[in-house]
């Protein structure tokens, strides 16, 4: 009778630890909501079938995507190095009344087509897009191929001394006739926050090994040093908009995904004032919203501060609910900006382009849970209406 009762809890504690082990160490994903789907989905739980469905067709379409790599471009960067990336400023044209056009002038949310003639930027989005996908369908069914391909991939773009990137961003969104690289370019290295989650999911695949995980490491570790102290990287931690946002955002996750989790704290205290600076007492974002595409970069602000408050909780700062000096939050914010997301009120400012509801969906998902309030996870079923949004159904879904 007495040794029953301890079997029975040393069996619970056993049980528990192996479940526990079983997470990945994801950083941006939901490593409970993985956990839970692969389960239900060896459960032949009907709506994560439907969701892993579409995740598969996805993932076996990048089985036969080619190799990218920073190499491919074209162009050579003014060091020479084809090793460096390198972009051109989205917002900047040839300006007609200047001699050979230079120097470029700016139409602030009117893209110049001439960005897509270098690769770099294109294909490291083909990358992170790609990586998530077959790393997401290795972790959920088990099937090797596909840890196979996203390794190959990330070998390509990292590790191969043939391929690979150099760790700093010297030569990001350049504007011709100005200059050869600004700290604005580093919105473009985003990607690499969900690609260290792709490649940590990888983790005990046949095809990424302990060398290779610890080689991404020292390559992020490297990026991460060259954002804390080179001139470009000073500027874009100073960026006062979605700029700085986005900023946190990387060296947040990269100082988790390289193991130093004092320097993810210290930035993720220090991102504090950042929002402070960026949010009114109604949750207006001004900054964002002195932009023609108002609208889409307020959203993209707040999926910002939003990743930055998912990799906050890892080092046990709570930026949910954190309230500003004038009394604002995160929920402040997003309260303020979904009647006109949702199309409930007429923008009353700048908004060029066409805005997608899906942009706000996500952050309806994660709201739901980081609030704990049904009104959002309601709100985002009305707006997808019954369609699947596959990445963010899988990772935020309920």
């Amino acid at each position: 009778m007495i040794i029953r009762p301890m079997l029975l809890i040393l069996l619970t504690i056993v049980i528990t630890s192996t479940v526990t082990a079983q997470l990945p160490k994801v950083l941006i994903m939901d490593a409970k909501r993985l956990a839970d789907v692969k389960k239900k989905w060896q459960e032949k739980d009907v709506a994560i079938l439907r969701l892993t469905d579409s995740l598969l067709k996805q993932a076996n379409g990048y089985l036969k995507m080619k190799p990218v790599s920073v190499m491919d471009k074209e162009l050579t960067p003014v060091s020479g190095n084809k090793h460096d990336y390198m972009s051109q400023a989205p917002y900047f044209w040839y300006d007609s009344t200047k001699p050979n056009g230079l120097p470029y002038m700016r139409k602030d949310g009117v893209r110049n087509p001439e960005i897509y003639k270098i690769t770099d930027r294109t294909y490291l989005g083909n990358l992170e897009n790609a990586t998530r996908s077959l790393s997401l369908v290795w972790y959920i069914i088990g099937d090797e191929k596909y840890a196979a391909k996203s390794a190959e991939l990330l070998k390509t773009w990292f590790l191969d001394e043939h391929t690979s990137m150099n760790p700093h961003l010297e030569y990001g969104q350049a504007v011709p006739g100005v200059n050869t690289g600004r700290g604005i370019g580093l919105i473009e290295t985003v990607a690499l926050t969900n690609i260290a989650d792709a490649a940590t999911l990888l983790q005990g695949s046949k095809s990424w090994t302990e060398a290779d995980h610890s080689s991404l490491q020292k390559w992020y570790a490297q990026f991460l040093n060259w954002m804390l102290t080179s001139k470009n990287g000073k500027d874009e931690h100073a960026a006062k908009n979605n700029h700085g946002t986005w900023y946190y955002a990387q060296v947040i996750d990269f100082s988790l995904f390289t193991g130093d989790i004092e320097k993810a704290k210290q930035l993720a205290e220090e991102s504090k004032k950042r929002l402070d600076s960026q949010l009114t007492k109604e949750g207006k974002q001004p900054l964002e919203l002195d932009r023609t595409n108002g609208l889409g970069y307020s959203t993209m602000n707040l999926r910002g501060w939003f990743t930055v408050a998912t990799l906050a909780e890892k080092t046990g700062v709570n930026l949910w609910t954190h309230q500003t000096s004038k009394s604002a939050a995160l929920r402040t914010a997003l309260d303020w900006l979904l009647p006109y997301a949702l199309g409930e009120k007429n923008w009353e400012y700048q908004q060029i382009s066409n805005y997608n509801k899906n942009d706000i969906y996500p952050l309806l998902l994660q709201a739901s849970s980081a609030f704990k309030d049904q009104k959002y996870f309601t709100s985002a079923k009305e707006l997808s209406a019954g369609t699947i949004n596959v990445m963010a159904d899988l990772l935020y879904g309920k």
